[in-house]
């Protein structure tokens, strides 16, 4: 976010040159930040933009939005829409972050041979929690990863790549290694570069915890011993290990939206096609819309608008064509319906009515809130619902769009979500589900993770109501916690993939258009990577495990499996 780095990066010029004192700083160019004199608040800024922003941004509008049925683009989202994963990740952007961490690290005067001591506690603590974020998303997305040997530049461009297992074990390491020098005083903490918790060393104590349960829980069934004991350990000593316990703690990184670089995804004002542009091209998923209208969700109104145009079939204007639009209704007859051979969406008839992406019956949906279907398989998905004006990656007034505020450059309720106490609770209502000791029983987390998310999302006075709807009412199952966690996780679509293939919950219906027959388990390597550092990219490789949908050019494909998975 520009104006913070400038803000920061003056404050660090005028402390420079008021210590200009001898001759050797006399010859310190003041215009330039040296690595080995930069203030680590200056480094902390940088750190938390580049790994939390395309955090988000993945996580509002990637592929995964597509896959988890959140999202559906109406053109040029191939990868969304139909999850055509052929393609290699590249993790560069990924990667680079540890240019940064890592210099922040150093300045903190942290060093990996004394992981719970630091000049600066605060700021080591800090990056150790950022770098741990970053490597267990490289991890769960990719799999096996450079790890202990990478970020050492020139000094090894070829990086092994450490078993995944490792690597969770390495990150938990390190949280706990963030958790004690979080806890230690620190001085030197500049308020405004920390733009998540304004310098607050208590709340990042407390989302190194959290982070810890969400990894824990991510090795819940490949590794439950450690998955229990680590929660039961957290969650016996709530002193030294605090965790999120309101949405105050939420790990939140607002918008400044002075430029596009530091506005929400989707603001119209920097896009120069507004008539197709992402916020446009971005709308409800049918499968979402149907978990969401089944259980009278408050919080649907809030994501998502009603269609500007409902479709209702009747006789009421049959004497005027059998289709004819009055106002905000189209008005088509039974016998136009039936002449025309239409299928009017069902949610659990839908993809029988669509054969394939050739034949098949031309589905409607006369719902107030209309989504597209995952991977429909009649035709594009610009044409779907009868749209009058079909456009690649425009608008249709037969179906749901984002509601305003997702449109604007920065909005209260628009901040990058890195982790909410909504998330924790879940995880400790699974936790309980699964008879670990999470310091309270399944139903308390299980309500308190709704009414966080309801609150999150404005509508926190519904809460006493919405509890108490059939579907939602507590009942014990994981298929119902695992529903409104995934309702909760909308924004961060990652996280309820992970979710999905560790549980296989929510249980996602798919069309007949999708790339492969099931929805993909990660990421292919990097191409950069598999041609630089091939031999030890072979390795990783050859340890992935095909699957019936694994594709005919080898192991290193998005329906293999990586160990967690295994």
């Amino acid at each position: 976010m520009k104006a913070l780095y400038n803000i920061i990066l003056v404050l660090i010029l005028v402390a420079f040159a008021s210590s200009c004192r001898n001759l050797t700083n006399l010859n310190i160019d003041p215009n330039t930040i040296s690595q080995v004199t930069v203030d680590p608040n200056f480094m902390m800024t940088t750190s938390i933009v580049e790994v939390v922003k395309p955090y988000q941004d993945d996580n509002y509008n990637g592929d995964c939005a597509g896959v988890m049925s959140y999202l559906q683009k109406s053109g040029w989202g191939s990868g969304l829409t139909y999850f055509n994963w052929s393609d290699p990740r590249s993790w560069a952007g990924n990667y680079g972050d540890f240019r940064d961490i890592n210099l922040l690290l150093a300045r903190a005067g942290w060093d990996k041979k004394d992981p719970t001591n630091a000049s600066s506690p605060f700021h080591a603590g800090v990056g150790l929690v950022l770098k741990s974020f970053e490597y267990g998303l490289i991890t769960s997305l990719w799999g096996d990863a450079p790890y202990s040997d990478a970020g050492l530049g020139a000094a090894n461009t070829k990086p092994k790549f450490d078993a995944q297992e490792d690597i969770f074990k390495g990150i938990i390491a390190d949280l706990k290694s963030a958790n004690a020098l979080l806890a230690k005083p620190s001085t030197n903490i500049n308020p405004t570069a920390d733009v998540i918790y304004a310098g607050n060393a208590l709340k990042w104590q407390k989302l190194a915890n959290s982070l810890m349960l969400r990894f824990y829980m991510r090795l819940s069934v490949k590794s439950p011993a450690i998955a229990k004991a680590g929660i039961e350990e957290i969650m016996s000593n709530a002193s030294t290990y605090p965790i999120f316990t309101s949405t105050a703690d939420d790990a939140l990184m607002a918008y400044p939206g002075l430029s596009s670089s530091d506005s929400w995804s989707t603001a119209v004002a920097w896009d120069g096609t507004v008539a197709q542009g992402n916020y446009t091209r971005l709308q409800l998923c049918a499968a979402f819309r149907d978990v969401l209208v089944s259980v009278n969700d408050p919080r649907l109104p809030v994501w998502f608008k009603p269609v500007d145009v409902q479709i209702v079939v009747t006789d009421a204007h049959a004497g005027e064509g059998g289709d004819v639009t009055i106002g905000n209704k189209r008005y088509i007859t039974p016998a136009q319906i039936a002449a025309k051979g239409y299928q009017i969406y069902n949610p659990t008839t839908w993809v029988s009515a669509t054969p394939s992406a050739i034949t098949g019956k031309i589905l409607i949906d006369t719902a107030k809130y209309v989504g597209i279907p995952l991977a429909i398989g009649k035709a594009e998905p610009f044409t779907y619902n009868l749209n009058p004006s079909p456009l690649q990656g425009g608008a249709n007034q037969h179906v749901s769009a984002l509601t305003d505020m997702f449109s604007l450059k920065t909005s209260p309720m628009l901040k990058a979500r890195a982790m909410t106490y909504a998330e924790v609770c879940f995880i400790l209502a699974e936790a309980a589900q699964r008879g670990y000791n999470a310091g309270g029983s399944q139903q308390t987390w299980y309500n308190n993770g709704i009414q966080a998310s309801l609150t999150t999302w404005g509508v926190g006075g519904a809460y006493s109501s919405y509890i108490t709807m059939p579907g939602v009412a507590y009942d014990g199952t994981l298929s119902q916690l695992i529903q409104q966690k995934y309702i909760a996780g909308f924004m961060n679509a990652q996280e309820t993939w992970f979710d999905w293939r560790r549980t296989g919950l929510p249980v996602i219906t798919i069309g007949n258009s999708g790339y492969r027959n099931t929805l993909p388990l990660r990421f292919k390597y990097d191409l950069t990577e598999l041609n630089i550092n091939g031999d030890n990219a072979a390795v990783a490789v050859g340890k992935l495990v095909p699957t019936p949908n694994t594709g005919q050019t080898g192991n290193d494909d998005s329906w293999s499996k990586m160990w967690l998975l295994q």
